[in-house]
C-alpha cells in the first residue's frame, strides 16, 4: 500500500512537473509601449496700446509694449486733465483663460495728485479671442495748489489663469 502510494505522489509530481513546463512554454509575455505629449499652447499676450483719449495740451507719449509688459510716460498739465490708453490682450494659445485680477500700484512716493484707474476686461478670454481694457491716468480735479512731487509712476499685473 506504501508502495503504491509512493507510486501515486510520483505520478502526481511528474504531472505537476509537466503542466509547469507547459505553461511556461503556451505562456506569452505582452509588452507596452505609448508616448502622451501635450498639444496644448498657453499663449496670452498684450497685442496694443493705444492712447484713446488726451486732454487738450497733453502728451500721451508713444506707449510701448511687449508680450507681458507696457511703458508709457503721460504729460498731464492742469487738474482734471486725463489720458486714456486702450490695452488689448489676446490669447493665441489654445486653451482658454481666465481673468484672475488686475492690480495698479501706483509709487506711494509719487504725487497724489496723479491717479490711476482701470476698467475690467473681459473675465472669460477664450482661445484665439482678444478683449480689451482702459487705463485712466488723470490730475486731480481737486487739487488746489502746484505738487512739490510732480510724478508718479505705476506698476500694474494682469494676471490671467487657467480653468
Amino acid at each position: 500500500m506504501t508502495k503504491n502510494r509512493n507510486i501515486i505522489i510520483g505520478i502526481l509530481l511528474i504531472a505537476i512537473l509537466l503542466m509547469a513546463v507547459a505553461y511556461s512554454a503556451l505562456a506569452t509575455q505582452l509588452k507596452l509601449n505609448g508616448t502622451a505629449e501635450i498639444i496644448s499652447e498657453w499663449n496670452v499676450k498684450i497685442t496694443s496700446v493705444t492712447a484713446q483719449y488726451v486732454s487738450q495740451g497733453c502728451n500721451a507719449g508713444n506707449p510701448e509694449f511687449t508680450d507681458t509688459t507696457i511703458t508709457f510716460n503721460a504729460e498731464l498739465v492742469k487738474p482734471g486733465d486725463y489720458i486714456t490708453y486702450l490695452v488689448m490682450i489676446e490669447n493665441t494659445g489654445t486653451l482658454d483663460a481666465t481673468l484672475d485680477n488686475i492690480t495698479l500700484t501706483p509709487d506711494e512716493n509719487g504725487s497724489p495728485a496723479i491717479t490711476y484707474t482701470h476698467t475690467e476686461p473681459e473675465t472669460l478670454l477664450e482661445a484665439g479671442k482678444t478683449t480689451g481694457f482702459l487705463i485712466k491716468v488723470a490730475y486731480d480735479e481737486n487739487t488746489t495748489e502746484m505738487p512739490s512731487i510732480k510724478s508718479r509712476t505705476i506698476t500694474g499685473i494682469v494676471k490671467y489663469v487657467q480653468k
